[in-house]
């Protein structure tokens, strides 16, 4: 637990949205199944394992000294979350949490929920993927976008604010394209955005009638009982993108599984749509550093070839 303490004792004023200890990344032993993320002005620790009342009483302390320090007579938030195979437990530990809670990422704004499930509306180690769609729709003025398992569609957000004419968000999940319509108004977004409620693999014709795209986002769960299991469903959508997408445009292909590393996803290209050239990996915040490039968060880029 010393790593997390001497980086609690370190740490920054966060400016926004970000990690601040990984230990999921392997990289502090005897930390591994710590976490630490500011979502301002909210602290939130997350543990792996279960862990006991001293430890997290420690913590919080080590986090509410820290915080004296950094921003002295301000209100000290934080939560802690146990996370266990399928089951999370959030207790808020000091303070509150804000309803609405609005956190911001370099310039865009975003609606987050801390005290519900495992997923708080913003996945803080997609920050470079974000990144790198704002600059590539600014590069490509205009270009229409498909963001498929949309999520809260926080790449529909950046898009848009970079210059993309539109963006269609494909999730099955209503509530979460809910939130994503609250993150384009929060933003000043209000017009260029659709948001589909459908199942993907009932609404290829619909999605294929809209195209092509000149950039296509694939962020699925790596598995999700009845919805997606990379491993059977990642190549039905691959081999779907050369009709979808228009000569030279992009194709940004996320995988979040420590179990698949980026062998599997070249593969899967390889293998249903070989006409697509890999261009290159974004790389993972340096805030998610972790042991095994192959475990972490795998985000690739590929084109198709001009006709």
């Amino acid at each position: 637990m010393q790593a997390l303490l001497d980086a609690i004792e370190s740490m920054p004023l966060p400016s926004g949205a970000c990690r601040v200890f990984h230990g999921r990344g392997e990289l502090y032993p005897g930390c591994e199944h710590w976490t630490l993320d500011a979502y301002p002005p909210v602290w939130v620790l997350t543990s792996y394992l279960p862990v006991t009342p001293e430890e997290v009483h420690r913590i919080g302390q080590a986090l509410r000294a820290r915080w004296e320090t950094l921003a002295p007579g301000q209100p000290f938030n934080w939560v802690f979350q146990t996370r266990q195979e399928v089951h999370a437990h959030t207790e808020v530990m000091a303070g509150a949490v804000p309803e609405p809670h609005v956190v911001n990422e370099e310039r865009s704004l975003y609606r987050v929920h801390l005290l519900k499930g495992y997923n708080h509306g913003l996945f803080l180690d997609m920050a470079e993927g974000r990144r790198w769609v704002r600059e590539y729709a600014s590069a490509h003025a205009g270009v229409r976008v498909l963001n498929l398992f949309a999520y809260t569609c926080a790449f529909s957000v950046v898009a848009l604010q970079a210059g993309a004419s539109e963006v269609i968000n494909v999730d099955m999940s209503g509530g979460a394209l809910a939130i994503g319509r609250q993150n384009h108004q929060l933003n000043g977004l209000k017009q260029g955005a659709q948001f589909l409620a459908h199942d993907i693999f009932n609404s290829w014709g619909k999605i294929t009638r809209q195209g092509p795209y000149g950039l296509i986002i694939l962020d699925p769960p790596s598995y999700q009982k009845g919805s997606f299991v990379a491993t059977k469903d990642y190549a039905r959508l691959v081999r779907r993108l050369p009709e979808l997408l228009a000569p030279g445009g992009h194709a940004l292909i996320c995988l979040n599984s420590p179990k698949l590393g980026m062998p599997f996803l070249q593969d899967v290209v390889q293998a249903e749509a070989p006409e697509l050239v890999f261009t290159q990996r974004l790389p993972n915040p340096p805030s998610f550093a972790d042991a095994s490039i192959e475990r972490a968060l795998k985000v690739l880029v590929y084109q198709r070839p001009e006709a």
